[in-house]
């Protein structure tokens, strides 16, 4: 038996003592020897990261594909997924959210409104190329063109973009009050249709996540040029409000509902930043604010280049949410962080679940929050009529 006696893993100093007195030194020294293999030309990437990431954050994002692939993706998880910063721009959404999406790996998203205005770019069939971070920003600007570090884009893209949202905002499906995943499930769908006509299917997460039923939330709508649009047409007295109070409920309700029918919840958290609060914080508003019973996540997985020490949630750990009551108390060994940069650590999960043929009924969640939001009211209001 192997006992793993990592700081990680241990609560306090006391649970520390226990272990190290009943395990013997040949315990302790019973993991496997560091002896791998020379790297040949046919390796498999699954094989690669088996066999060569082996210690620190190669280490780390070995467990977390092991976590991922062996624990995460059982049929009777839920699995959320939250995703930082301006990711759709390198071609992620394209090249591994979508593929994980079709695949049942992802079940509900949280994101930041510019991953989804820019994922609205390859829907429309609007390049994005290549560029240099290091450039003459001031020659960028006069010759219209925009960077996003090292992409370059025709600053029309952001026009044709925002020109297309007023448009499809205006109509009447539109003019009432909502929350992000009504909003977002509506654009995909008027997404979709741009991009069947223009011939670039399986480019848009938004169109994705339509079809297969994923709801997506933002949980700061007003932060990105979607928030912007929607703000224009407010001065121009169209109707569209975006309605917080339904997000956080739908989220809580989503891991309320899964956990209470006897599943489990995780989380694979790209970066951090509100997107991570916004995912964690469900098992809080369960807990502490609505006062159900509840355990937290069971899975915690997170890429992060973020340090824990700057009191930034960004790097905040597993243990530290676990004192919020955001994961639960016996998760830990099933929590990973990974100190990488996404757009190097992504690709790699994604190669490492679809490579093993890993493939899961997706639960069109979308669909059922009504049923798993009267739920979370029902056991809300049974609650408070007791007490």
């Amino acid at each position: 038996m192997i006992y793993n006696v990592n700081v990680r893993y241990i609560s306090n100093k006391n649970v520390l003592q226990k272990e190290l007195k009943m395990n013997p030194t040949k315990e302790l020294l019973s993991g496997d020897i560091i002896n791998p293999p020379p790297i040949g030309g046919s390796i498999s990437l699954v094989d690669l990261l088996d066999t060569t990431f082996l210690s620190y954050n190669a280490g780390r994002m070995r467990e977390l594909c092991h976590v991922f692939t062996r624990k995460m993706l059982k049929e009777d998880v839920t699995i959320g997924v939250s995703v930082a910063g301006a990711l759709t721009p390198t071609g992620l959404g394209t090249s591994c959210l979508i593929p994980l999406m079709e695949s049942g790996c992802v079940n509900w998203i949280v994101t930041t409104g510019a991953n989804l205005y820019h994922d609205i770019h390859f829907a429309l069939g609007l390049p994005l190329r290549r560029g240099s971070h290091s450039c003459n920003d001031a020659a960028l600007k006069r010759e219209g063109i925009v960077r996003i570090y090292d992409i370059f884009f025709d600053y029309h893209v952001l026009l044709e973009t925002d020109a297309f949202l007023r448009k499809i905002f205006s109509g009447e499906e539109f003019q009432k009050e909502m929350g992000t995943a009504e909003l977002h499930y509506l654009l995909g769908k008027h997404l979709s249709t741009e991009e069947a006509r223009r011939g670039t299917e399986r480019s848009s997460v938004l169109v994705s996540a339509y079809r297969l039923g994923i709801p997506i939330y933002t949980p700061s709508p007003g932060d990105s040029s979607i928030g912007m649009n929607v703000a224009a047409l407010n001065l121009a007295g169209k109707g569209l409000t975006i309605d917080v109070a339904t997000d956080v409920n739908e989220t809580a309700a989503i891991v309320y509902g899964a956990k209470k029918n006897g599943g489990k919840s995780g989380v694979l958290i790209l970066g951090g930043g509100s997107p991570k609060n916004f995912i964690l914080q469900t098992e809080p508003h369960i807990q502490e604010v609505l006062g159900l019973p509840g355990t937290g996540h069971d899975y915690f997985l997170q890429v992060t280049d973020a340090r824990p020490d700057t009191g930034g949630l960004s790097g905040a750990t597993p243990s530290e949410a676990m004192s919020w009551g955001k994961i639960d108390t016996e998760a830990l060994p099933n929590t990973v962080v990974a100190y990488l940069d996404t757009t190097v650590a992504l690709p790699l999960l994604t190669a490492y679940a679809l490579q093993q043929g890993i493939k899961r009924k997706q639960k069109a969640l979308y669909e059922k929050r009504p049923h798993l939001l009267s739920l979370l009211q029902q056991d809300y209001c049974a609650h408070h009529d007791q007490s």
